[in-house]
């Protein structure tokens, strides 16, 4: 199947929605709390409807999974798959992680992921067994072989202070036993990182598709791996998520599951 046509598409929708928040950081005029910390803005609200009007344009017949709208159904194989903001707490208190993200999905299988970080303007984008790129540079995963050397990442869902399983002791473990561990708020940027080698693994809990979509096939495409806390196949409809430079996962996964 050729993507690069898909991928283009994709990557204009990211960049144009990430130009339009860019000008708006601090411009926020609404805010709606879907839960006690889950915010959105008028801001993601737009930058969704951009993304979606601009795949449209040249793909109407697609169906779409995007985080602030319903799920819209069409007799198609393909799905688009967005977030218009990645890290929208950090996007409302001006600090500069958050991101863009769209994927496609053919049959459920992600072939085409865009991340754009506007803030440093830099865009991931991977194909199907095409590789995985930062803007025109071709990316690979870090070669850290321990753990005790990696710098890993992750984050907390929104319901952390009710949840029963709410990754607090996944962080203690990885604290004692990592090089460092840092919480950036933007799973899909999160994913980019080990996929460029800035973070050499990532685990997280309670994500929704349009947080990984994206960023799972370009660190694959980057030579990283993804599963489950114990190692098994990972969907983008899981409830938990492990990323590495593939180096170091099995020894995640034995600390996960201890």
């Amino acid at each position: 199947m050729k993507t690069d046509r898909f991928k283009k598409v994709a990557a204009a929708a990211a960049v144009s929605a990430g130009n339009y928040i860019a000008k708006n950081v601090g411009k926020i005029k609404s805010i709606r709390y879907k839960g006690e910390t889950n915010i959105v803005t008028d801001i993601d609200k737009r930058a969704e409807d951009i993304i979606i009007g601009a795949i449209k344009k040249s793909y109407p017949r697609h169906n779409f999974l995007a985080e602030e709208k319903t799920y819209l159904k069409r007799e198609s194989d393909f799905t688009w798959i967005i977030d218009p903001i990645d890290g929208t707490t950090n996007f409302l208190h001006g600090f500069p992680f958050f991101c863009v993200s769209v994927a496609l999905a053919y049959r459920e299988k992600v072939i085409v992921g865009v991340v754009y970080d506007p803030s440093k303007n830099e865009l991931f984008h991977a194909e199907h067994k095409k590789g995985a790129f930062l803007n025109r540079k071709r990316i690979r995963v870090s070669g850290v072989r321990e753990v005790k050397k990696a710098l890993l990442s992750t984050g907390f869902a929104y319901n952390v202070k009710k949840a029963k399983r709410n990754n607090v002791n996944n962080f203690a473990k990885f604290l004692k036993t990592s090089q460092a561990i840092r919480r950036p708020g933007s799973a899909a940027l999160d994913i980019c990182y080990v996929a460029c080698g800035r973070f050499d693994g990532f685990w997280e809990l309670r994500l929704s598709p349009w947080d990984t979509a994206a960023g799972f096939r370009i660190v694959e495409e980057a030579g990283g791996r993804v599963t489950k806390f114990d190692g098994t196949k990972y969907t983008i409809y899981d409830q938990e998520i492990l990323v590495s430079n593939s180096r170091i996962h099995a020894r995640m996964v034995k600390t996960l599951l201890t």
